[in-house]
């Protein structure tokens, strides 16, 4: 009887633990990184979303070694990955990378690429056949 609220007390103590790292990606292996990635980015917002996603596949990019790559984002937040892939957006700008040449800065690319997926989410319900247009449609065997 004794050892019931001991047991109890580990066991609120973990779930704690556990759940409080529900904000930074796991970064034990590259298949864990993507999951959290995945998760993490669909608790943000629309525009969050789309900075978050350019700086992790931008850090992804630039660090070609899996391990060094997962401990570089392992146990980091959303907002810590943002600002790393602002960093690097810098550092790529002022070395001449190819294809940053044609942003002021940062923000003007993340504005493009929000047009852009907003124009690719548009696009893709215009090419949407409505099921019931299906249900309706008959043929004629000749």
């Amino acid at each position: 009887m004794k050892k019931l609220p001991t047991l109890l007390l580990i066991l609120c103590c973990t779930s704690l633990i556990a759940c409080s790292k529900g904000q930074q990606i796991n970064g034990h292996t590259i298949n864990t990184a993507y999951r959290s990635v995945k998760a993490l980015k669909n608790r943000l917002s629309p525009d969050a979303r789309i900075e978050f996603e350019v700086s992790f596949w931008t850090l992804r990019d630039s660090i070609k070694d899996n391990k060094e790559f997962l401990n570089t984002v392992d146990g980091k937040k959303p907002e810590e990955i943002i600002e790393l892939g602002k960093e690097l957006y810098q550092q790529r700008k002022n070395s001449g990378f190819a294809g940053y040449e044609k942003y002021a800065n940062w923000e003007e690319m993340i504005a493009k690429f929000s047009k852009e997926r907003i124009d690719q989410d548009s696009h893709k319900d215009k090419n949407k056949a409505d099921p019931k247009d299906k249900a309706n449609e008959v043929l004629y065997k000749l």
